[in-house]
């Protein structure tokens, strides 16, 4: 790692390490695709994976969709009564009130995708069932699109699945982080419980009308099944409701790239996916191989009983679920406590308060919609993963993160005057589109600037930056990396005299 920084300064670590997918220090044909298919403009052939033919006597599981339409007052945009917005650029929205298929019966088989790549992963060890293809060199996917590419390979069965939503799934979003990543929450003998993260989004419209984006900040469950992918014991996906805005919104008004686009967030109270019991045979067999009638004589139908299951290794669901966000965004390798937890862990370890206050959200995708600079995404994949930041941060900060939304209901409850007024101080220092903030444990803002100046300074030459305070240092070749770490420990040296 030191040599790599040595031979290729920090940018140039940062863009081989986004290539570099399995962190081994060398780029495989497969892993430099990405810039021979920049470089010459022809995208390569992909071998197509070979689809087992289905077996016509395995198991089949039934799974029902659950779905409550978003709700529109939660939109921004709803303030001013969608003022200067056309009715038919909402259209697929306000439309898309039923799931697409309320129930589907699929091959247990098809599951297969879920299954670990090899048997020696430990628990919590991640691994990509759809691998990102967007790094610094690719940039982002066209918005100006409609249908989704044909699924392949392991895309198939999620394709299927969020199908059952919509007809236009994209299993690919425009942005990074993208893909589906999961990891082993339980094993036993035969069978394994596998925690997964899928990051997908939805195409709402159709031609004649403009592209509208719909993009929940994630698909999360889990699924049960043997380790021979023949049997499924239980399956859940689901968009989180847990916090106030959970999808993102992006609408064309023309049909080109350089198109105006509004943006919006939201809440969806409910999309989900749930297997009604245990995959069971399609076709049942007596001892002696003679084909039986799935109903008993009474005509209802065959009860099967299942084996209980012993788990011989497990790990709770928070901590998988942690691990895939990890994986998703190397950012959170440090830990963003819920906001008011936070000010408690900092008078608790005496530490400063490292907040981030955003209209949208920072770690689910998309974080903070395009027309504003992107400020929220430029951060967690840059400055926000950097290792000098992830060290600093580390060791004098408790990190926080909160939408304004949230902040303005906590102000605005008189129940907690504490929490109430812990809000009121940062909403006092917020700027649109994300405000970056160090305070006290006690509320007190020592520091803190705007993303979007933030972005403006570290895009300078350094000789073209007035402040002091911006100054960059000479350890470090990436502009943003020195200007936060300069922007910490200013706010570390404002607080000392408090601290003491």
């Amino acid at each position: 790692q030191e040599l790599a920084l040595k031979s290729l300064g920090n940018e140039g670590l940062f863009l081989f390490s986004s290539l570099d997918t399995n962190k081994d220090l060398y780029l495989s044909p497969e892993e430099f695709k990405p810039i021979a298919e920049k470089l010459t403009g022809v995208a390569a052939d992909s071998e197509p994976e070979e689809e087992e033919a289905p077996d016509p006597d395995g198991e089949t599981l039934s799974i029902v969709a659950k779905f409550q339409p978003l709700v529109m007052e939660t939109m921004t945009k709803s303030k001013d009564g969608f003022l200067g917005i056309s009715h038919v650029a909402l259209s697929g929205l306000r439309n898309w009130t039923a799931p697409a298929a309320p129930m589907s019966v699929l091959l247990a088989r098809q599951f297969k995708a879920f299954l670990p790549p090899k048997n020696d992963l430990d628990l919590g060890d991640p691994w990509w069932i759809i691998p990102s293809e967007l790094n610094i060199f690719t940039g982002y996917l066209s918005n100006n699109r409609f249908y989704p590419p044909p699924p392949k390979g392991k895309e198939v069965i999620i394709h299927k699945l969020l199908s059952m939503f919509h007809p236009r799934p994209f299993v690919k979003t425009r942005f990074a982080p993208q893909g589906a990543v999961a990891c082993i929450q339980a094993s036993s003998s035969f069978y394994y419980t596998i925690a997964f993260r899928i990051h997908a989004e939805f195409q709402l419209n159709e031609p004649p009308n403009f592209p509208f984006w719909f993009s929940p900040g994630q698909f999360t469950g889990y699924i049960v099944l043997s380790k021979d992918s023949s049997h499924v014991r239980d399956f859940r996906l689901f968009v989180p409701n847990n916090r106030s805005l959970n999808v993102d919104m992006e609408w064309l008004y023309g049909a080109s790239e350089s198109s105006n686009m509004e943006v919006d967030i939201g809440y969806l109270p409910q999309m989900e996916l749930e297997s009604t019991g245990p995959s069971i045979p399609t076709v049942i067999h007596d001892e002696n191989g003679n084909v039986l009638d799935s109903r008993e004589p009474s005509g209802e139908p065959i009860q099967f009983v299942f084996e209980d299951i012993t788990w011989q290794q497990e790990i709770p669901w928070q901590e998988a679920a942690h691990r895939l966000e990890v994986a998703m965004y190397p950012f959170k390798k440090i830990s963003y406590l819920p906001f008011t937890e936070a000010f408690e862990r900092a008078q608790a370890e005496k530490k400063l308060v490292h907040s981030i206050l955003l209209w949208g959200a920072l770690d689910d995708q998309p974080p903070v919609p395009l027309p504003v600079a992107g400020s929220g995404r430029t951060l967690r994949e840059t400055v926000l993963e950097s290792s000098p930041i992830l060290a600093l941060l580390n060791e004098s900060f408790i990190s926080t993160w909160a939408l304004v939304k949230e902040l303005e209901e906590l102000q605005s409850n008189r129940e907690n005057e504490l929490y109430s007024k812990l809000a009121e101080l940062h909403l006092e220092k917020y700027n649109f589109p994300v405000e970056m903030i160090i305070c006290l444990p006690n509320g007190t803002v020592v520091h803190h600037i705007n993303a979007n100046y933030f972005l403006d300074i570290t895009s300078m030459k350094p000789e073209d930056v007035e402040s002091s305070i911006f100054s960059f240092s000479s350890n470090f070749e990436d502009p943003s990396t020195a200007t936060y770490l300069q922007f910490l420990k200013e706010g570390l040296h404002r607080a000392k005299p408090y601290l003491q």
